[in-house]
């Protein structure tokens, strides 16, 4: 009884400190939020914050602001970076390599305090959050272009180092930090905000030592990572014992044509253990769309599919690092997901959105009925640099996250302009965007009939237009995706449609841009995006005719698309109750099941058709035998001399290594002749 009796007292506690621990990282997001001086922070959400053990582990974040999905974020090594803590001080790194994968690009810029119990020498916990600066130098205004070759491409990398020491600021490296910037102010302004933030946090989690004491606190942060965790095995324990595959595809085409990266995995679940395999995906790129996860297991940016499944699940999961405890991860180095040091990374968001949609096309193999179709797949992010007319001043600002639908599923509908991954990302108002760049917002709403259709409508996907109201500007647009592979529908549901960018010039001219790298724009001109829609679920035969009927009446879909693809005639205004039966029934007669489990869109059937999923692993075994560095640029080069053939259907996987082979030696015959 005793026993009982203790165990019961723990869990009480831990409830307690759960919620303490919450407060405090409130606290120190709204703190950066309210602090916060660029757009990015104040209206964008682009910030996180977090309680950390003293081992890395996230043991606290808050589950309603920031960047809310990285709970995996690997804090380790950064904090075995630094050799001495002291109280008052407050590290700071932005290097993907020496955090160890705590840092996924430049631009986020991590700050750490150590949080010290009295008379004790070593950190009891530690305060951590970061911000996404908004330009650190490189190539283009804000720091992140797609097509960069390599790290020093995309601006100033700093390893961990104290910016604060025992409370005095390091005034230069404070000085480096705003040399590097094309507009140091306003980083300089949130990087205050980080700053003010950890040293709340310091005296927060100071209170809570002081009350309860250093031995409970260090219990609770071990009692409370532990219950996330036993909560995430209780939900894997119900997923069906197995080994699920699914692959995807980032398109990759910014500057010019070149075979898509494919995203492989396999998923195993044994017992309440759970593997995410990604072997099989292609290797680094010399493009910014790798992402240094280091291989570490349940890293943040390779687990926010399962985040969501689990929060699906049980929406009360205590909201910490103990819920990726069970999850085990390969990537293997020199691969998309965990390139060697200093390859490009600006972008890894793209990377980031596409592999939920694999974690969650392998997990719809095992709990078909619970797994949506797939939402729109991009998370990009429009930036813009001008000088302003009358002062000549540079602006350089976000413009906006233009994020895609999500899938319909199971429980209904997708989501409009908002992809459940990306769910994190806030939009930024009209006004506060007109006065801070000068540009006009000439639409900003729901793109008409991106949705797939299916029993469950996918969500739409926005349409975004902007005109430019200076001498000139430089756009970027990170992260643009499925502009050719469309999001992919299930169990009878139709692919959403896929992203477009217009260009629209003062002198009438109209271009169509597919993805956007670096942009040069001119007074007056108009750059429309619209983002893909999301995938439908289920058969569009059985949507309820009063639901496509709404779906007309609000613009969501139009009257040829309510034919053609839900069998709901219209007469006029109104529907024709016969002639939709006579037609759906027709229809049905000559459907086949039950459906396939996926409608991947005629663009990837025509790809996989020709190279197969088995010719794709056959050249990925030819290329991790070379060195890392030329493996992307064989890859292309074999792709080019094969793609007839196996068009032609003349050339198989067995082809494969002979060519490559090939393209090696001729690479070194030209090189040395």
């Amino acid at each position: 009884m005793a026993d009982a009796t203790t165990r019961s007292t723990a869990g009480v506690m831990v409830e307690v400190l759960r919620n303490q621990f919450m407060g405090v990282v409130r606290e120190l997001g709204q703190t950066i939020r309210n602090a916060g001086h660029t757009v990015f922070v104040k209206e964008t959400s682009d910030f996180g914050a977090y309680l950390v053990s003293p081992d890395g582990e996230v043991f606290m974040t808050p589950d309603d602001m920031g960047i809310f999905i990285t709970i995996g974020t690997p804090m380790g090594t950064a904090i075995g970076a630094i050799e001495d803590y002291r109280d008052g001080d407050i590290c700071v790194t932005n290097d993907p390599e020496t955090s160890g994968g705590m840092v996924t690009h430049l631009p986020d810029f991590f700050m750490w305090t150590p949080i010290f119990a009295p008379g004790q020498e070593r950190p009891l916990c530690f305060a951590f959050c970061f911000i996404h600066a908004t330009d650190i130098g490189g190539l283009v205004p804000g720091s992140v272009s797609p097509s960069a070759t390599d790290m020093f491409q995309e601006g100033f990398v700093l390893p961990p180092s104290k910016l604060v020491t025992r409370g005095v600021l390091n005034a230069e490296l404070a000085a480096i930090l705003r040399a590097n910037s094309r507009v140091p102010d306003l980083n300089w302004g949130d990087f205050r905000a980080e700053i003010s933030a950890l040293e709340l946090s310091r005296r927060r989690m100071g209170e809570l030592v002081a009350r309860y004491g250093a031995d409970t606190i260090a219990a609770g942060i071990e009692g409370v990572l532990a219950y996330s965790e036993r909560q995430a095995r209780t939900i894997i324990e119900q997923i069906p014992d197995g080994t699920y595959s699914f692959a995807d595809y980032l398109e990759a085409d910014f500057t010019a044509p070149r075979p898509p990266i494919r995203i492989k995995l396999d998923l195993t679940v044994r017992g309440s253990d759970l593997v995410l395999d990604f072997s099989g995906t292609d290797p680094q790129v010399p493009l910014a769309l790798n992402l240094p996860t280091h291989g570490k297991d349940g890293h943040n940016m390779l687990v926010p599919g399962l985040v969501n499944y689990f929060r699906s699940r049980m929406p009360d999961i205590t909201y910490n690092s103990g819920m990726m405890r069970p999850v085990g991860v390969v990537a293997p180095r020199g691969s998309l997901l965990n390139p060697e040091p200093r390859a490009p990374v600006g972008a890894r968001q793209a990377t980031m959105f596409r592999v939920p949609d694999v974690i969650l096309g392998a997990l719809s193999q095992a709990v078909p009925d619970e797994v949506p179709a797939c939402g729109g797949g991009q998370g990009a992010v429009m930036l813009v640099a001008a000088p302003e007319l009358e002062s000549g001043d540079e602006r350089v600002s976000i413009l906006q996250p233009l994020i895609g639908g999500s899938g319909g599923g199971p429980a209904g509908d997708g989501i409009d302009g908002v992809d459940f991954v990306a769910g994190f990302y806030r939009n930024i108002p009209t006004e506060v965007l007109e006065s801070d760049v000068p540009v006009l917002v000439e639409h900003y709403g729901l793109r008409p009939s991106g949705g797939g259709a299916g029993r469950a409508r996918g969500g739409l996907g926005l349409a975004f237009a902007i005109r430019v109201l200076a001498p000139r500007a430089t756009l970027t647009c990170r992260g643009m995706e499925r502009t050719r592979f469309q999001p992919w529908g299930r169990s009878g549901g139709h692919p959403g449609q896929p992203g477009t960018a217009t260009l629209h010039v003062a002198d009438g001219t109209v271009r169509s841009l597919g993805k956007i790298d670096v942009l040069e724009v001119g007074p007056g001109d108009v750059l429309e995006i619209c983002t893909p829609g999301g995938a439908g679920y289920g058969d569009p035969l059985r949507r309820p005719v009063g639901a496509v009927v709404a779906d007309v009446a609000d613009g969501f879909v139009d009257v040829e698309t309510a034919t053609d693809r839900y069998g709901v005639v219209f007469d006029g205004g109104t529907v024709d109750g016969a002639a939709t039966a006579s037609l759906r029934a027709r229809r049905r007669a000559r459907q086949t099941s039950p459906p396939p489990p996926f409608d991947l869109g005629p663009e990837r059937d025509g790809f996989e058709a020709c190279w197969t999923p088995e010719l794709q692993d056959a050249l990925n075994d030819a290329l991790w035998c070379r060195p890392a560095g030329l493996r992307s640029l064989l890859r292309d080069l074999a792709h080019q001399q094969l793609d007839d053939r196996v068009r032609r259907g003349v050339a198989g996987p067995a082809d494969v290594a002979p060519v490559v082979d090939a393209v090696v030696d001729d690479l070194r015959t030209r090189l040395y002749r």
